[in-house]
C-alpha cells in the first residue's frame, strides 16, 4: 500500500493547525490566519465556513456513527486563549467554555460522545460534559498537555506531559498508570478503539506502539526531524505518521508501508476519512494535503484484485494469464475476494462480481460508510455506520439484519465478528472486564444458544468453515494470549495452547487450525481432537521454528497446505504444511471412504496421521478403522478397549462408550438410561469407582442394590479399608449379599441385553 498525495492550492496564508472529517466526507481545516475552510473529498475547496476570533490548536467531530445521529454536525475546537467553543458545520459558535489558564492544547469528544476531555497549557486534563459542565478535574500536572485520548469503552484517558504518557482511569480509586515514552517531549498520540493500540511520537524523532498496558511494542529508527502528529486510520489497520516535509503510513504492527515528501513544511495534523481510504494533513506553510491509500491487494487462489488507483480495481487471474479492469465512480472503500466472488463496497454502492464473469456484477446502493467485509462459501457480511451488521447472499439479496441490545457494531473488525455457511459469531464488548462471544443463524439472524462468556478480555476470534453447524468450532484468543477451543452449539471451552500471537482457520474444505504460539508455527491437523481423545492432541498436532516471524506476526492466509504469515517487519513468509491430512478429512467427508484412508495412512507412514485417522475413526464410530489406526500407533491399551466395545451387542452401548472415550461419563449414563439399559448405567459408574452414582441409580430403578454393594465390597477389602459411608452401611444392614446369586443376575442381564431388537457384535460397515 502507498499514498496517492495531491496537495491543494493555498486557501490560508499562515500554518493549518489542524484539520478533521465529518460523516458527509466533508473536510475542514482550521489556520493561524483564524480562518476556516472546507473540503470535499475529492480534495476540492468548497469555501470559506467563517472567521474567528482567536487562533485554533485543535478540533475534534462529535462521534456520530451513522448520518442522521444527533449532533453529527457538530465539532469542538480548543482555542490559544483557553476556551473550547462547540460549533456547528457552519461555524457557528453554540457554546463557549472558559476552560483552562493558557491554551488548550488538545481535546477528545467520548467514543459514545457522552464526555470531552481537554489538556491545557496549565497542564491540567478536565472531563467536561457533552453540553459544556466541567464534570472533574482529572490530573494537574507540572508540565503542558500536549495531546489527550480516550481507551475503547471510554473509561480511560490517555494523555502525555513532557516525556511520560499517562494513563488515568475515570474512577477516583483505580490505580493510574505512567511511564517514560520518549527520549524527548512526547508531541502526539492516538488510540485506536478497534485494536486496542496506542501510538505516540515525540520530539526524540521516534514513533512508537504500546499496548493498553503501557508495554512497547514497536519503535522507530529515529527520523530526519520531529514527529509532529500521529493518527491511526479508523479501520484500526493502519496509522499514519507526519513529520517535516513527511508523511508516513504505517501497519499496525508498525512497519511502514511507504513515506512520502510532501511540500508541507512540518505536518501539524492528520484527519482521516470515516471509512479510512483518505486522509488530510495540514501543513506548517499553509497548506493542506489530500492522500488516498491505493496498491491495497486481495488474493484468493490464482486470483488477486489490487487497487491501482482510487477508482479502479485491476484484477489478474495467474492460472488462465487474464487481466481486468474495474472502473467505478466514488472511491473504493472495502475490497474482499473469496469463495470465487469478488465484492467492491465504495462511498454510495457495492458491487459483486464473480472472479468468472466481471461484465454482470450485482449493485445495489448503500447508505453509509462501509468499514467491514466477511465472506463465507455461500453468504457475506457487511458492517456500516446505519444499518450495522448485515448478510447478503453473492446476488446481493439482504438475508437478515441480526441485532443485539448494547452490541456497539461500529467497533467491529475482523477480529471480532466472523461468518460461516450457517452461523454469525460476534465478540461483545459490553461488560468491564469481561467479553462475550454471541452465534446467530446467518439465514434468519437469530441468536443460537447463551452467549459464552470469557473470565478475561477476549482479543480476537475465529471460527472454521468446515462441514455443518453440529461442526462448528470456535477458537478464541484472550488478553493473556491463551488459545481456547469450543463447539458452537454445546459450549464447552478447552484451552489449546499459550502464547499465541495470532490464529487462522483452514478456509478449504478441511478442518485444521494454524496459529504462532511461544515462537512457533504451530498446525492442528484435527483440533476437534481435545473432544474426542485428549491422548491423542499431540499425535494431531505439528510445530516447527517461528523466531524469524518476530514480534506480533499476523497470519495472512491459510488455504489449501500453504500458510502465509506476515513478519514484524512487513515481510511475508510462506510455510507449506503437510496435505495428507486434509487429502484424509476429504475422503472421510466424501463418502466414508475408510479402506482409502487406511492406505493412505500407510503409505504417508506418519504417526500423526494414523493420529488424525484414529480421531476421526472415532468420531464417527469405525471400530476397525480405528482399531487399525491404533495399532498402527502402538496402542495396545486402547486396541484392547476398541475389541471390548466391538463385543458389545447394543448399539447404544457402544455409544456410551464412545461418550465415556470422550471424557462425558453424564452423556454416556444418559444414553444407557434412555434406552433402558439400567444395569449397563450403574456398572459404568462401579467402573468408574462412582460408587454414590451407581448405588443411587440402583436405589431408584430398585434393581441391583446387592450388586453395588458386593462391587463396593470387593474394591474396600483390595484396598483393606473399612466403610465408612453411612449410605452403604444402612443398605449393607438391610440386604444380603450371595454372591452366586449376584453372578447370576449380571449373566442374565447380558443375556437379557444380547437378545434385544438389533443386538449384534459390531461387524463394520
Amino acid at each position: 500500500m502507498r499514498f496517492r498525495l495531491s496537495q491543494t492550492t493555498s486557501a490560508h496564508t499562515e500554518i493549518v493547525s489542524v484539520v478533521g472529517w465529518n460523516a458527509n466526507n466533508e473536510c475542514y481545516s482550521f489556520s493561524d490566519d483564524k480562518s476556516t475552510y472546507k473540503w470535499d473529498g475529492e480534495g476540492e475547496l468548497g469555501g470559506k465556513v467563517c472567521d474567528l476570533d482567536s487562533y485554533v490548536t485543535d478540533m475534534h467531530w462529535f462521534p456520530a456513527h451513522n448520518r442522521q445521529a444527533q449532533g453529527a454536525d457538530v465539532y469542538v475546537i480548543g482555542c490559544a486563549d483557553g476556551k473550547f467553543k462547540i460549533c456547528g458545520k457552519n461555524g457557528v459558535v453554540k457554546t463557549s467554555v472558559d476552560a483552562h489558564q493558557g491554551a488548550v492544547i488538545s481535546l477528545r469528544w467520548s467514543h459514545e460522545g457522552t464526555a470531552l476531555a481537554t489538556g491545557g497549557e496549565d497542564g491540567v486534563v478536565k472531563v467536561w460534559s457533552k453540553s459544556g459542565m466541567l464534570r472533574s478535574s482529572l490530573a494537574e500536572l507540572d508540565g503542558s498537555i500536549y495531546s489527550v485520548s480516550w481507551s475503547p469503552d471510554s473509561d480511560v484517558v490517555l494523555f502525555s506531559c513532557g516525556k511520560d504518557l499517562l494513563l488515568k482511569p475515570l474512577q477516583p480509586s483505580a490505580k493510574q498508570l505512567r511511564w517514560k515514552a520518549h527520549d524527548g517531549t512526547v508531541l502526539c498520540t492516538d488510540w485506536n478503539p478497534l485494536n486496542n493500540l496506542i501510538v505516540s511520537g515525540g520530539e526524540d524523532r521516534r514513533y512508537k506502539l504500546w499496548d493498553s498496558y503501557g508495554r512497547l511494542l514497536c519503535q522507530s529508527s529515529p527520523a530526519e526531524f520531529v514527529i509532529t502528529s500521529v493518527s491511526w486510520a479508523p479501520p484500526g489497520d493502519v496509522f499514519a505518521v507526519g513529520s517535516f516535509n513527511s508523511l508516513w503510513l504505517c501497519d499496525k504492527a508498525g512497519w511502514p508501508y511507504c513515506k512520502e515528501k510532501p511540500m508541507t513544511g512540518s505536518v501539524m495534523s492528520i484527519g482521516w476519512s470515516a471509512d479510512g481510504t483518505q486522509l488530510a494533513a495540514g501543513g506548517g506553510n499553509g497548506s493542506v494535503s489530500f492522500g488516498t491509500i491505493v496498491q491495497r491487494r486481495v488474493e484468493w487462489g490464482t486470483v488477486a484484485a489490487t487497487l491501482d488507483e482510487p477508482k479502479m480495481v485491476r484484477v489478474a487471474d495467474l492460472a488462465t494469464e487474464s487481466s481486468e479492469t474495474l472502473d467505478f465512480r466514488d472511491h473504493v472503500a472495502m475490497m474482499s475476494l473469496n469463495y470465487g466472488h469478488l465484492i467492491v463496497a465504495t462511498s454510495t454502492q457495492c458491487y459483486i462480481y464473480r472472479t468468472s464473469n466481471f461484465n454482470t456484477p450485482h449493485i445495489f446502493d448503500v447508505k453509509s460508510v462501509v468499514t467491514l467485509l466477511l465472506q463465507s462459501s455461500k453468504h457475506w457480511l457487511m458492517v456500516d455506520q446505519t444499518n450495522g451488521i448485515q448478510i447478503f447472499s453473492h446476488e446481493g439479496r439482504l438475508i437478515c439484519n441480526p441485532k443485539q441490545e448494547g452490541l456497539r457494531t461500529e467497533f467491529l473488525d475482523e477480529q471480532s465478528v466472523n461468518i460461516s455457511d450457517d452461523t454469525l459469531v460476534v465478540l461483545d464488548k459490553a461488560d468491564q472486564g469481561k467479553s462475550s462471544i454471541r452465534f446467530f443463524e446467518t439465514s434468519q439472524g437469530k441468536p443460537i444458544g447463551e452467549p459464552i462468556t470469557h473470565v478475561m478480555d477476549i482479543v480476537s476470534i475465529a471460527t472454521n468453515h468446515f462441514g455443518s453447524q453440529p461442526d462448528r468450532r470456535v477458537v478464541f484468543i484472550d488478553r493473556n494470549r491463551d488459545l481456547y477451543i469450543t463447539p458452537v452449539l454445546s459450549p464447552a471451552v478447552v484451552r489449546l495452547s499459550s502464547m499465541v500471537d495470532t490464529v487462522s482457520w483452514n478456509t478449504d474444505d478441511c478442518d485444521m487450525l494454524c496459529a504462532v504460539a511461544d515462537s512457533k508455527l504451530v498446525v492442528w491437523y484435527y483440533p476437534n481432537a481435545v473432544y474426542v481423545d485428549r491422548d491423542l492432541v499431540s499425535y494431531t498436532k505439528h510445530a516447527q521454528d517461528g523466531q524469524e516471524y518476530g514480534r506480533l506476526p499476523k497470519i495472512v492466509n491459510f488455504s489449501s497446505t500453504r500458510c502465509t504469515v506476515r513478519r514484524t517487519d512487513g515481510a511475508l513468509s510462506t510455510v507449506m504444511v503437510s496435505p495428507h491430512p486434509s487429502l484424509l478429512q476429504k475422503q472421510v467427508a466424501q463418502g466414508m471412504k475408510w479402506d482409502r484412508a487406511v492406505r493412505l495412512c500407510r503409505f504417508a507412514n506418519d504417526e500423526k496421521l494414523w493420529g488424525c485417522l484414529a480421531l476421526l475413526a472415532i468420531q464417527h464410530r469405525e471400530l476397525n478403522t480405528a482399531e487399525t489406526a491404533f495399532a498402527a500407533l502402538g496402542f495396545q491399551d486402547k486396541v484392547a478397549y476398541m475389541l471390548y466395545v466391538k463385543d458389545i451387542p447394543t448399539e447404544e452401548g457402544r455409544a456410551a462408550e464412545f461418550a465415556l472415550m470422550r471424557r462425558r461419563s453424564d452423556e454416556a449414563e444418559n444414553i444407557l438410561l434412555q434406552a433402558q439399559l439400567v444395569y449397563r448405567a450403574i456398572k459404568m459408574n462401579i467402573r468408574l469407582f462412582n460408587f454414590d452414582r451407581a448405588l443411587e441409580l440402583a436405589v431408584q430403578y430398585k434393581t441391583h442394590v446387592d450388586t453395588v454393594l458386593w462391587y463396593r465390597q470387593r474394591f474396600l477389602s483390595n484396598f483393606r479399608r473399612k466403610e465408612t459411608n453411612e449410605a452403604f452401611l444402612s443398605y449393607a444392614s438391610q440386604v444380603e449379599l450371595n454372591e452366586d446369586a449376584i453372578k447370576a443376575k449380571i449373566k442374565s442381564e447380558k443375556e437379557k441385553e444380547a437378545s434385544r431388537p438389533g443386538a449384534k457384535r459390531y461387524v463394520g460397515l
